[in-house]
């Protein structure tokens, strides 16, 4: 077995441990019907209509990053912290997804392929301490949000740099950002250069100004 191979391995391996600690425990997403992600189903969450094509929305700032510049830090409660760059990003297990995006002022995408690296991959590079908790992400133009390690852990949880075959538009937080399938998508930072483990939780910017900490869409849970 390669060097690069057994990296992999471990990297894999780690995954499943953490998803086995922390998906095995009880959330506090708010009561409720509904299944947690479409998955195929032609069903919109409460107050939601498709979109036909992918609004922007942002802080007022389109950061321009060069991909020779671009870095993804992962710190803060993890025995390992690291920084990769573009090529240490792409040496890691890739994956593709088709998902929703459900954004909370009342606008959802429909059936969209992402490309890019898990974030359950990159916390078990990183591995958190077992007091981890949360995870605060971090953008290139200032934005945070917040999320507990049992949803951030969720397979459709992915750092993209890929959008229906083609490289994720700087419009929409390219080279890179986050999505969150089954949560609002302000949960998934645009521009993301760092994850920040926590011991506890810590909200972001919207979170600060009222949104739910949960963001369940399936829950019609928008605001605090």
């Amino acid at each position: 077995m390669s060097h690069d191979d057994e990296r992999i391995k471990r990297i894999v391996e780690a995954r499943l441990k953490l998803k086995a600690r922390h998906l095995s425990k009880p959330t506090d997403r708010p009561m409720g019907e509904g299944p947690p992600n479409r998955h195929g189903m032609p069903k919109l969450p409460v107050g939601q209509t498709v979109a036909k094509n992918w609004p922007v929305l942002d802080l007022g700032e389109k950061p321009d990053i060069a991909l020779d510049d671009w870095r993804l830090k992962i710190d803060g409660a993890v025995e390992a912290p690291v920084t990769l760059d573009w090529a240490d990003f792409l040496a890691l297990p890739q994956a593709e997804d088709v998902s929703d995006f459900h954004c909370v002022t009342t606008w959802s995408l429909m059936d969209s392929t992402w490309k890019g690296v898990q974030f359950s991959t990159l916390a078990a590079l990183a591995r958190p301490l077992d007091a981890a908790t949360h995870v605060l992400c971090h953008a290139y133009d200032g934005y945070t949000t917040n999320l507990s390690l049992a949803a951030a852990l969720q397979d459709d949880v992915m750092l993209v740099y890929a959008w229906n075959g083609a490289p994720l538009p700087r419009d929409h937080g390219g080279p890179v950002r986050m999505i969150t399938p089954q949560l609002y998508a302000w949960k998934g930072a645009k521009w993301i250069n760092r994850i920040e483990f926590l011991r506890g939780d810590r909200p972001g910017f919207w979170e600060e100004r009222g949104y739910s900490n949960s963001a369940d869409p399936w829950r019609d849970d928008r605001y605090s």
